[in-house]
């Protein structure tokens, strides 16, 4: 197999590639996929050098700098790694040095734009191990399990250094949104100096006048005292969604953790529990009022009853409070089935203000928060709590910005538009 220069012009350069032939079709695509890797290392050999400079002094800022020479640096390409002689500038006054190509072409760690996309977009969904495995079975390129999480970590911390400045519009959506549900949970994962934290997500779901879902956005953070990170990064998604759809219904949705309501209360015009939540406690109530084999049907057919209710009838859950209040005081119970039923009359008494299912059913509004409980098992527990795992902060924190903007319809290729346009010295 060889690689021949055989045409460069100001505007094109051509490669010539030989191969030869194979005995078998498997052996034949092993010799192309190393031809297209050689023809890459070539050609992007050929491009680095086009975003470096003739050797002349530069104004950075309001600074002149001045080549100290070309030295040689190995960078890493889809299709493999290529060594590239670039003019590396200081000011007169000494100090960092500055390296245009490194900048023009927008060279992240020591990575090719293109190259860093590909490997954090991998490492947002799988270990260092698998995607260094995937990465030398699928594509020919082995790379260091170290050198794959600093490449992901500086994508991370773009993002999070690009937050405030860098705004991504939202998908073109199928059909016009009358209604926007606000979620938040917390979900542990565990942390190598703390053992286990809770890490937040947040979630802002978009829906058509008949209830289907059409998008979400993700925001999540590592656990933090206070929440106070989570919170205001949260906040910042939620104000750009309302100045785009300001006249909508917001919906705040959660389960009955007291931290989680008045954020949502903020932000929203009606606050709803999740409403499979309430039915678990509904549960226990049942086992408690119709106990023993006997009542089961009797049991059955009351919680399918009081669901149906809560669900569908205005001022059900004051009703099916007072019934089970009633219950409590007419009957004496053992300990432990007077406690399960306290919980449940407790849990109504504080939130059936947040239990007005059927005006949302009736509005087509959602009741439920399955989407942010499942974006806690999608974007951090499929991720951060595999066996074994355990994280410093800033690992999980740059895994789960790239998950988020991953699970975000749209916005991993916007990210990457705004690096090719901008740039990404100052977050670097």
């Amino acid at each position: 197999m060889t690689i021949k220069l055989t045409d460069r012009t100001s505007t094109h350069f051509t490669l010539e590639v030989k191969i030869p032939y194979q005995s078998s079709m498997l052996d034949f695509e092993e010799r192309i996929q190393e031809a297209v890797n050689q023809v890459g290392l070539a050609a992007t050999q050929e491009a680095l050098s086009q975003f470096d400079t003739d050797g002349s002094p530069i104004i950075v800022g309001s600074a002149k700098f001045t080549s100290k020479g070309q030295e040689g640096k190995r960078y890493q390409t889809p299709y493999g790694s290529v060594v590239v002689d670039r003019h590396v500038y200081q000011g007169s006054k000494g100090g960092k040095s500055y390296i245009p190509l490194d900048h023009n072409a927008r060279i992240i760690v020591t990575s090719t734009p293109k190259f860093a996309k590909s490997v954090s977009s991998k490492y947002a969904d799988l270990g260092s191990s698998r995607v260094q495995a995937d990465l030398e079975q699928n594509h020919g390129r082995t790379v260091a399990r170290c050198y794959i999480q600093d490449i992901s970590e500086a994508v991370g911390a773009m993002i999070s250094a690009k937050e405030e400045s860098w705004c991504y519009e939202l998908p073109k959506m199928p059909k016009p949104v009358e209604s926007i549900a606000i979620g938040m949970d917390g979900t542990c994962m565990l942390l190598c100096e703390e053992g286990y934290r809770e890490a937040m997500v947040g979630t802002i779901a978009f829906f058509d006048k008949a209830g289907e879902r059409q998008h979400t956005t993700y925001t999540a953070a590592t656990p933090e005292y206070g929440k106070e990170r989570f919170l205001a990064r949260f906040e910042q998604e939620i104000e750009k969604v309302k100045a785009r759809y300001p006249n909508v219904d917001y919906v705040g949705l959660a389960d009955g953790a007291k931290c989680n309501w008045p954020f949502l209360q903020k932000h929203t015009d009606i606050q709803t529990i999740d409403f499979w939540h309430v039915t678990e406690y509904l549960g226990k109530a049942a086992n408690v009022m119709y106990r023993g084999k006997r009542k089961e049907p009797e049991k059955e057919a009351w919680l399918d009853q009081s669901c149906h209710k809560l669900k569908y009838t205005l001022g059900s859950a004051t009703r099916l409070l007072n019934e089970m209040v009633a219950y409590r005081d007419e009957h004496e119970l053992p300990k432990e089935q007077r406690a399960a039923l306290e919980s449940t009359i407790t849990y109504f008494t504080n939130n059936k203000n947040k239990m007005k299912y059927a005006q949302n059913v009736k509005k087509n509004l959602p009741i439920g928060s399955g989407v942010t409980e499942a974006a806690c098992k999608v974007i951090v527990k499929q991720r951060l709590c595999g066996s074994a795992m355990k994280w410093k902060d800033k690992g999980a924190a740059a895994v789960l910005s790239l998950r988020c903007m991953n699970y975000s319809k749209g916005v991993w290729q916007q990210f990457w538009q705004k690096v090719n346009q901008y740039g990404v010295s100052m977050a670097a």
